[in-house]
């Protein structure tokens, strides 16, 4: 997510694989750039994260205001919606969508994970960097690594015990599970944190142990232990519920590229693993700009309201090339994604 990765499509237009270096890409890069696609939109997301922290400021004070009662849950599913914008708003600082300057993006990374979501930012960044440099290949992309879900046929056999009993329903347990998300990403950067430098080490687990500690004060602060329990967890819950609806449509059932098969360019590696939701306002809100991503993965430092632009630009260079470009609706993707993982567990539903 760091600028490593907002430049990944500018160095992998001059990669080698199979074909000539960037001849598919290089064309559409020329043309992205020229329209101004690519130029920061500084105004458009200093206004949104003015926005997204004044609501949180609301629903804090609204907490504090309605205090011990259980109309205050009211304020939890609000939380998660406010949660879900900020982690969209951390999402595009680690890929340098909001600015070019390294400490800049950092300062809002980290302010949006880890103090306001007890997410970390350098975990994020070190997972989504190798998702997006490899999408959906087995080896290298830790989204599709077999842990609790598994997404190729190939990882099957090796499911033993519970793990395989999960495989073997994990359609119908995916949308359920997604409502551990929110605490998962919380544990995982405090795993996290042994990789990470001292200096770096010190920075994110104070943030992380702030957040927490501010969390249980808000809450155990204003309400019964028995209150403070039902808000969190309906704020996590669907905090999570919200973030997995927004990130299953993007990969999975998509093309697996083969890790012993031939190298695939740029354009070909992010457009054949992806797929787009047929966007509106209230979609591109909903799911954060993530329904064009195949335009996010070709573009990662592409600021989020010109991904639609970018939209016909791409699908008319696909056409000309002769590449498959894949878009739904939502519930469409939804459908399809969940066959995949049907077709995926088939095998130990028929032992």
């Amino acid at each position: 997510m760091p600028e490593a990765v907002a430049a990944v499509a500018e160095r992998t237009a001059t990669s080698t694989g199979t074909e000539p270096a960037g001849s598919e890409f290089t064309p559409l890069l020329r043309t992205v750039k020229g329209q101004g696609l690519l130029d920061r939109r500084t105004g458009w997301y200093a206004l949104g994260i003015t926005v997204n922290a004044l609501a949180l400021a609301a629903v804090v004070t609204g907490v504090i205001l309605i205090g011990d009662s259980w109309w205050t849950l009211l304020l939890a599913p609000v939380l998660a919606v406010l949660s879900s914008r900020t982690a969209f708003i951390g999402h595009d600082a680690g890929h340098a969508q909001i600015s070019s300057d390294k400490a800049v993006s950092r300062v809002i990374g980290l302010i949006h994970g880890n103090l306001l979501l007890g997410m970390s930012h350098a975990w994020w960044n070190d997972k989504h960097n190798r998702h997006h440099a490899n999408p959906n290949h087995v080896d290298k992309d830790p989204d599709v690594a077999a842990d609790i879900l598994v997404f190729s046929s190939d990882q099957v056999s090796t499911r033993t015990g519970f793990r395989r009993w999960l495989t073997r329903n994990q359609a119908w347990l995916f949308f359920p599970l997604t409502l551990l998300e929110g605490l998962w990403l919380k544990v995982s950067g405090f795993r996290d944190l042994r990789r990470q430098s001292p200096r770096e080490r010190i920075v994110e687990g104070l943030l992380l142990t702030s957040h927490v500690v501010g969390y249980v004060i808000l809450l155990l602060g204003t309400m019964s232990i028995g209150k403070a329990l039902v808000f969190a967890a309906i704020h996590q819950a669907l905090f999570g519920l919200h973030l997995g609806m927004a990130f299953a449509p993007n990969h999975k059932g998509m093309e697996m590229p083969a890790p012993d098969g031939d190298r695939w360019g740029h354009l070909r590696r992010q457009v054949l693993t992806s797929r787009n939701i047929k966007g509106s306002p209230l979609t591109d809100w909903f799911l954060g700009g993530l329904n064009y991503q195949i335009e996010h993965h070709l573009f990662p430092s592409m600021p989020r309201p010109h991904l639609r632009l970018a939209q016909p630009l791409v699908r008319a260079h696909c056409r000309e090339v002769g590449i498959s470009y894949t878009e739904t609706g939502l519930i469409e993707s939804y459908r399809q994604a969940l066959r995949h993982m049907y077709e995926v567990g088939e095998p130990l539903r028929v032992e």
